[in-house]
């Protein structure tokens, strides 16, 4: 049996809907959804990774640096038919073809970040070591001093290509597997050796800074894996807690300090997907890469990091990105019901300030209703009775733009503005749809998409007064989720089914990765780079939520329904409102939490 905290008071409190001075453990009585509930405490994801668009060229013993997960280089490695010098660079989304390095290599050390980096060393035709230098400036490689000594399979670390530390690997004669802890240091400059490592090895993964580096892993001379950690603190190296999975052509991502890095990928002794964790004294272990692989390349931090490339087999240009360790698990909690069940409403607005307007049940309704964070009100109804009719606000309910739908004909091009209190027609689309997405706020806003008597890829842009027809999305769709601003929007699913997703910078749409679960007259809300959909049809309970790069699966509603747009909020929070569960409109609402605590329901 659960064990609670203290109670509210000297009993179980009677509150209608949640209650807002609730803590962890305790619990309460719902009166308006006679049901109660408890504050349950916040779980906490082991990290994840996500799919991400691919590399342009696969490869495997390529580098990569970089700060984030959202700006990235990827460098040389051995492709097909051979070791190549081609560079790619990621903007988040997708990976691009820039300046080649000067020279062909594979298996070097790299460090530093998207604009200002460095590659050093590694194995070149036919095969040979090398200790070539290469500046990257954003724009181009420039040659400079080489290493003291040539060598193959080792990492490196900074913050930048002005300092920079590498250390381990490989040194010749070729070919060999002699392995050597020298360890030399960049001032921007010339290489200066200082303090070996404590344990000789290559093929480790490595980084930090210049002061503050880390390296684990790797192959000793006897070609046995190595768990050994070694942090460096600017004068020595420091042996630390191995980790719970030791071995060698794996990859990190660690910038910037030696107390917080990721391991992940290599081989131990075959091709593993095994990702770790160090807090600065332990590796914990935490969900694996959904490709194994060795050779790959590594970026950015321990919360926002990037793995690319490796072989698989075969020759990989699989991305993935890492989400983060410790990020809260989201929920989805019963709220507090609208009055009118409907489906096919229009809603817009915040999590705690929201509008509900339109819809069908038996019939075509004009109602709204605003959520006030506690209860649902009617308010004046719209001018129009219609339903499946696109809206966009800039919250929290004071402002809102209803437009199109199906109303008296069944693709209407009427707008109304919404002002605190009453609706006011303004000017029309210049097509009248319906199953319309709306994207932006009252004065800035988009109408994409929709149905006449075909699928539509119509975008028309609202200044606060007019609509004008702007660039025509990539797909004719209806039934979308849209979300953002006038010139950073998204859509995404709708039908013909499918999970397309487009993004918007304000010129024009680019199709970029698709949804998990592929729907339409699904709801959701969020920003370009940040979004929560969920539900619809075909009638699914699966929640999605995308991070600017890639879908993730998060924790389903409690009820399956086909939503027809009647979602607004944040990833954070959300709140799913009526819409049609098989067969009937409803009025219930879910709300989406990722709170510190999440408020669920323990009995009906």
């Amino acid at each position: 049996m659960a064990t609670y905290k203290e109670k509210v008071g000297t009993s179980v409190v009677n509150f209608a809907g949640n209650y807002p001075g609730a803590v962890e453990g305790e619990l309460w009585y719902d009166s308006t959804n006679k049901d109660f509930k408890y504050n349950y405490p916040n779980v906490t994801t082991a990290g994840s990774w996500r799919t991400g668009n691919t590399l342009n060229t696969a490869r495997q013993g390529l580098m990569g640096f970089g700060a984030t997960n959202a700006a990235a280089i990827a460098a040389g490695g051995e492709a097909t038919p051979g070791i190549s010098n081609k560079v790619e660079s990621w903007n988040g989304s997708n990976w691009t073809e820039v300046n080649d390095m000067n020279e062909i290599k594979v298996a070097a050390a790299s460090a530093g970040t998207y604009t200002s980096g460095l590659i050093a060393g590694g194995n070149v035709p036919p095969p040979a070591f090398t200790a070539n230098t290469e500046l990257w400036n954003g724009t181009n490689w420039t040659e400079t001093t080489n290493l003291n000594s040539p060598r193959r399979n080792f990492a490196g670390a900074g913050a930048d290509s002005t300092a920079a530390i590498v250390f381990g690997g490989q040194v010749p004669p070729a070919p060999s597997n002699t392995q050597t802890g020298a360890t030399e240091l960049w001032n921007g400059s010339n290489w200066t050796e200082v303090n070996d490592l404590n344990d000789s090895r290559g093929q480790m993964a490595g980084g930090g800074s210049s002061t503050n580096a880390l390296t684990f892993g790797g192959e000793d001379s006897g070609e046995a894996n190595k768990g050994v950690t070694e942090s460096w603190n600017g004068t020595n190296w420091t042996e630390l807690n191995n980790l719970n999975n030791g071995r060698e052509n794996l990859a990190a991502a660690t910038y910037g300090t030696n107390t917080a890095a990721l391991a992940f990928g290599g081989r131990s002794p075959s091709k593993t997907a095994d990702t770790e964790l160090w807090n600065g004294t332990n590796w914990t272990e935490q969900n694996n890469l959904s490709t194994a692989r060795e050779q790959l390349a590594g970026a950015g931090t321990s919360t926002l990091a990037l793995a690319f490339g490796g072989e698989g087999p075969p020759i990989l240009t699989a991305t993935e990105e890492w989400t983060g360790a410790g990020a809260a698990v989201g929920a989805w909690s019963t709220g507090t019901s609208i009055n009118t069940a409907r489906y096919g409403g229009a809603a817009s607005g915040i999590y705690t300030a929201a509008l509900l307007a339109g819809g069908e049940h038996t019939a075509k309704v004009a109602l709204t209703e605003s959520w006030d964070g506690t209860s649902w009100t009617e308010v004046n109804d719209l001018n129009l009775a219609r339903v499946l009719l696109g809206s966009s606000s800039n919250a929290p309910y004071t402002a809102s733009l209803a437009f199109g739908g199906a109303g008296p004909s069944p693709t209407q091009a009427q707008t109304e503005l919404w002002n605190g209190t009453n609706w006011t027609e303004v000017n029309d689309l210049n097509t009248g749809r319906r199953q319309v997405s709306g994207i932006g706020i009252s004065t800035a806003a988009l109408a994409t998409n929709g149905y006449t008597t075909t699928a539509l890829n119509i975008n028309e842009s609202w200044n606060g007064t007019n609509w004008t027809e702007t660039t025509d999305l990539n797909t004719s769709k209806t039934y979308r989720v849209g979300a953002g601003t006038q010139t950073a929007g998204i859509v995404a699913g709708g039908l013909p089914t499918g999970g397309n997703t487009e993004t918007w910078n304000g010129s024009n749409w680019t199709e970029v990765n698709d949804m998990t679960t592929g729907r339409y007259a699904h709801a959701g809300g969020g920003t370009q780079t940040a979004l929560l959909v969920y539900g619809g049809d075909p009638v699914t309970a699966k929640t999605e939520d995308w991070n600017g790069s890639s879908w993730a699966e998060v924790a389903d509603l409690n009820t399956a329904r086909a939503l027809y747009g009647q979602g607004t909020g944040t990833t954070a929070n959300n709140l799913c409102i009526a819409g049609n569960i098989p067969g009937s409109a409803v009025t219930t609402v879910e709300e989406w939490s990722v709170p510190s605590n999440v408020i669920k329901v323990l009995t009906d």
